[in-house]
């Protein structure tokens, strides 16, 4: 109750004709990050409770935990692995826990900062979907991708894939997506090949120095060579090399769990992904062309790369996916069954998953219209048919 009665006795100074007037927006982000508001509905029926977006994006950004610190841990776990060090779990994963939270921290910091000076500059709320984007882009991304140019790629999508088209819930393409997308054409070194998927320089004094530690992802191994990689329970855990929270099955599918009984998440969408991803990895196995991608079973092709990842967080994105119930299902096949297409016929782009989703978020609305149209000209017919 004192911070609440603190809350309430500044308040004044951030409303109009207040000395702080020009911070309302921040204030009020703030304040509404920490408390349900008790505003009223003015006009018509309405129906309240306390479960607003700010509290759904927290559940997801909870979601998003256990690929977090299992991600840490990883990173920690590669480079103690690769350069042959004995080390305890706990000196792993704050290993980890030092490569990764700088980028935690440029991630908000930088697109948080925008969306408040964007709020300022229209005299509008801060909106909270960025607590959600800001909190994957640093686990779809190496950890030893650059600060600046993460920096400038969070900068780019946030301008230039949100405010531009309005805000939260304009926006129509997966802005962490759009980082990781800026990052990949941008900046291609930083995110593909054989030397950024481990943190090969110790941080603080903890794991060894040594330079020039290299490691491949499967999907960069199989993309490279003609024999796809022996399936390994290390696959399922996430002990390989990638991204940092895209590498263990098991933390995204607690993740799952959280969003589906929340009903955060959509299941159609998200089963619809792997139903498309599976069937196609299938057909591929049957009739594709004679590479390690197009021999991969479908359980490799499920567990490596931001396949799963993709699927929990970013193909269920409320915004940018389907809305229709029939067009989730549609949304999501087409989205697995395009990335496992791209990762067979273009070994140039092992991980379909990130172009996969971007180009659905593009035909999503599309999908709707035609979902929709179907149902009115069928409501026609049977009104005609009366």
């Amino acid at each position: 109750m004192s911070l609440r009665n603190y809350i309430d006795k500044i308040k004044p100074n951030f409303e109009e004709g207040g000395k702080l007037h020009a911070f309302r927006s921040v204030f009020e982000g703030f304040e509404t990050f920490l408390y349900v508001p008790n505003d009223t509905a003015k006009s018509g029926v309405n129906i309240h409770d306390s479960f607003d977006s700010k509290r759904m994006m927290i559940m997801v950004v909870i979601a998003l935990v256990p690929a977090l610190l299992f991600g840490m841990y990883n990173v920690g776990y590669q480079h103690y692995a690769l350069a042959g060090v004995d080390g305890t779990f706990w000196n792993m994963f704050w290993f980890g826990f030092l490569a990764v939270l700088p980028r935690l921290i440029v991630s908000y910091v930088v697109g948080l900062t925008i969306e408040f000076i964007v709020a300022q500059w229209k005299h509008e709320e801060i909106q909270e979907g960025f607590l959600v984007s800001g909190f994957i882009i640093p686990l779809i991304v190496p950890a030893t991708t650059p600060l600046w140019i993460l920096a400038i790629a969070v900068a780019f999508s946030v301008i230039f894939a949100k405010e531009i088209f309005g805000g939260t819930g304009m926006n129509f393409l997966n802005v962490a997506l759009i980082t990781r997308a800026f990052i990949f054409f941008a900046y291609p070194s930083v995110i593909t090949g054989e030397t950024v998927w481990v943190v090969d320089h110790a941080i603080c004094g903890l794991g060894a120095d040594i330079d020039g530690m290299t490691a491949a992802t499967a999907l960069g191994t199989a993309a490279t060579t003609a024999a796809a990689p022996a399936f390994s329970m290390d696959m399922v855990w996430g002990l390989i090399p990638g991204s940092v929270g895209e590498t263990s099955v098991i933390a995204i599918a607690l993740g799952a769990l959280l969003l589906l009984y929340t009903g955060i998440a959509s299941w159609k969408t998200m089963l619809s992904v792997f139903v498309g991803g599976i069937l196609m990895a299938l057909v591929y196995n049957q009739w594709g062309p004679d590479n390690a991608m197009a021999q991969m079973p479908w359980y490799e092709h499920i567990c490596l790369g931001g396949f799963c990842f993709g699927a929990v967080f970013m193909a269920t994105d409320p915004v940018t996916s389907a809305r229709t119930e029939v067009g989730k299902w549609i949304y999501g096949l087409l989205i697995g069954m395009m990335a496992i297409t791209i990762r067979v016929m273009n070994p140039g782009y092992p991980e379909g998953m990130m172009l996969a989703i971007l180009l659905m978020n593009c035909f999503a609305p599309l999908i709707d219209y035609c979902v929709v149209q179907r149902n009115v000209n069928k409501r026609v017919k049977r009104m005609i048919n009366k």
